[in-house]
């Protein structure tokens, strides 16, 4: 294009030149028309085609360019979705002996205890197994003297129990407050008008059937005589109890009273270290000597520590609970024996870690568990271990010191 440009302006040029000269008259028609073709010719040629564009060259495996690495885009923060929380699994709790609140390896809470009259004549000294039972009550009888009521959870290991000795009517209260299978050797008219009257499962050593889980010890009965001889054991009651068709675990329902915590002290109480429980006016007496050391109140009786026999072990307890009730002379009775009220309710104490408070205790009915009561009206829970009851005439008075 810039050659045709060229051309023309040349051409231009030499026909303003020819036109200006005064040889203008000189050329001839023809050739100033030869001359204009030639330009007009010259300026509609068409244009050169421009040249094509060499072709790339062809590349085998081309090689991408390399690109600086870029971070890939990131994404809106969010919070991470939770799944909606669920309860931690809890295991159970371990099964637990419902007289003690101990820990114990097998499930015993469903059967029923067995509730063991045991004699606490000074003659009848020492008493035997006493020391492996769960609770154990002390309460009048006639005479100014006391028996227990010694209540057994498990009777595995227990060795010898004894020696058995009659019942009467509060012992058989108290056996029926645990559901307990009742076990003595005779009993006053009373009390046997109560165990057939309410159908208490009872095994008499000397009123009943001949049970074998009850024989006569050769050397008691030599030494302190024959109403001192009868003994069982855990290992007859063990073998013989299930051949006797009772019923040997609680009916579906059965709810225990009794609540027990580690420690059971009273933070508020009073100091009771060394202290002494009178059972009458004039009758026996038990004395109790806490030790720092284990936390246990241990016993004395008839001026000497209070032993098994099986083992020479010194009876300790963890609870100590004083009940004052009513207790009065059995009418049409001509052996001074005794009414002791366990339904109402009452007063009393509670002693554990070497400290006593003041409670109430309640029982609805022959039926009913025992309740115990601080003075607000809570409940309250005993130190897990064992317990030592001591029922006293209401006009009793302790001395915690």
């Amino acid at each position: 294009m810039e050659r045709v440009k060229d051309l023309l302006s040349t051409i231009m040029s030499h026909i303003k030149r020819i036109v200006s000269s005064k040889h203008f008259i000189r050329y001839s028609p023809l050739a100033v028309i030869a001359l204009i073709a030639v330009v007009t010719f010259t300026t509609c040629a068409p244009p050169e085609e421009p040249e094509p564009e060499p072709e790339p060259p062809v590349i085998s495996n081309p090689t991408l360019p390399t690109m600086p690495p870029t971070e890939p885009p990131t994404e809106p923060e969010t919070e991470p979705e939770t799944e909606p929380e669920t309860e931690p699994e809890t295991e159970p709790p371990p099964p637990f002996n419902p007289l003690t609140g101990l820990v114990t390896e097998e499930d015993i809470s469903i059967n029923r205890p067995l509730a063991v009259v045991i004699n606490n004549h000074r003659n009848a000294q020492p008493q035997l197994g006493v020391s492996q039972a769960d609770i154990i009550y002390e309460v009048l009888v006639e005479g100014g003297i006391t028996r227990m009521l010694a209540l057994y959870q498990d009777i595995t290991d227990v060795g010898i129990i004894g020696s058995v000795r009659s019942a009467r009517p509060v012992y058989v209260d108290l056996a029926e407050a645990y559901d307990a299978v009742f076990i003595f050797a005779g009993g006053s008219e009373h009390a046997y008008t109560e165990v057939r009257s309410r159908d208490i499962t009872r095994l008499d050593g000397v009123g009943g059937p001949r049970y074998e889980i009850f024989y006569r010890d050769p050397e008691r009965r030599s030494s302190m005589g024959f109403e001192h001889s009868l003994v069982t054991s855990g290992e007859r009651i063990l073998q013989h109890l299930p051949t006797y068709g009772f019923r040997l675990e609680h009916d579906d329902g059965y709810e225990r009273a009794l609540s027990f915590i580690d420690d059971g002290t009273p933070m508020s109480g009073a100091a009771a270290i060394d202290f002494t429980v009178r059972f009458g006016s004039n009758g026996k007496t038990t004395d109790f000597g806490y030790n720092y050391e284990d936390n246990l109140y241990y016993l004395r009786q008839y001026s000497a520590d209070y032993r098994d026999g099986n083992d020479a072990s010194q009876l300790a307890f963890t609870n100590v609970l004083i009940l004052k009730t009513s207790v009065s002379l059995l009418p049409n009775d001509g052996y001074g024996r005794l009414r002791v009220v366990t339904t109402g309710s009452g007063t009393g104490h509670f002693v554990c870690g070497g400290k006593y408070i003041d409670i109430e205790w309640s029982r609805d009915d022959n039926s009913s568990q025992f309740k115990y009561t601080l003075e607000d009206g809570s409940e309250l829970v005993l130190g897990a271990g064992k317990t030592y009851i001591c029922m006293i005439p209401a006009n009793m008075e302790i001395n915690f010191g």
